[in-house]
């Protein structure tokens, strides 16, 4: 699976993209048609609280793509938040391919 890192308004550190890298490709256990997963990470009003965003998008075959979009004080935390709604739908999606 190819993974792809977009850091907005800010600049990833090495430790955060590593952890991204490691928990983003745990997703292939789920599902091993995954053709490539694009992270998006932003900082949304600097000041405040459940200020950093994280949007997850996993492209698998026969289907365009599975989307999660989450906020939280932390990226860590975020990433945490999306990849679990992601492995969610895939479940779903291998449920349904399974009926078929």
């Amino acid at each position: 699976m190819n993974i792809k890192i977009n850091d907005v308004h800010f600049t990833a550190d090495q430790k955060l993209v590593e952890f991204v890298n490691k928990k983003v490709s745990k997703l292939d256990t789920y599902f091993d048609g995954i053709i490539n997963a694009e992270v998006i990470m932003k900082v949304i009003k600097p000041e405040t609280t459940n200020n950093k965003e994280v949007e997850l998008k996993v492209s698998i075959p026969s289907k365009d793509y599975l989307f999660a979009k989450k906020q939280a004080d932390t990226f860590e935390e975020a990433t945490i938040l999306s990849i679990e709604a992601v492995r969610r739908q895939l479940k779903k999606f291998k449920e349904k391919i399974k009926e078929k």
